[in-house]
């Protein structure tokens, strides 16, 4: 599966094995935006942080992140739709679930 360039992850449990293949996968889609949303997405922010920087000896390996407890998915989606930093604003916003 290739992924949108903004995306919009419902947290999955925080030490879930697929957190790590999505990130990666993100990395080669060269995915610039990832706003996790739901239970426990703050430490799920920050595992995928650990994930992207890795040991810190590749540069290529960036994500710009963001968590979002308590805000609703249309909140979360006009903050996605509103970021324009390295992206093709006419592509849509993917939202993602694991």
């Amino acid at each position: 599966m290739n992924y949108a360039q903004r995306v919009i992850l419902y947290a999955p449990p925080w030490d879930s094995p697929k957190l790590e293949a999505f990130v990666e996968q993100c990395i080669q889609d060269k995915v610039v935006l990832i706003c996790v949303i739901g239970p426990d997405c703050r430490r799920v922010e920050d595992v995928i942080d650990e994930l992207v920087v890795g040991g810190g000896d590749d540069p290529g390996r960036f994500i710009n992140t963001t968590s979002h407890p308590n805000e609703s998915i249309e909140d979360v989606r006009c903050l996605a739709e509103a970021w324009f930093l390295d992206v093709d604003t006419t592509l849509p916003v993917q939202l993602v679930t694991l």
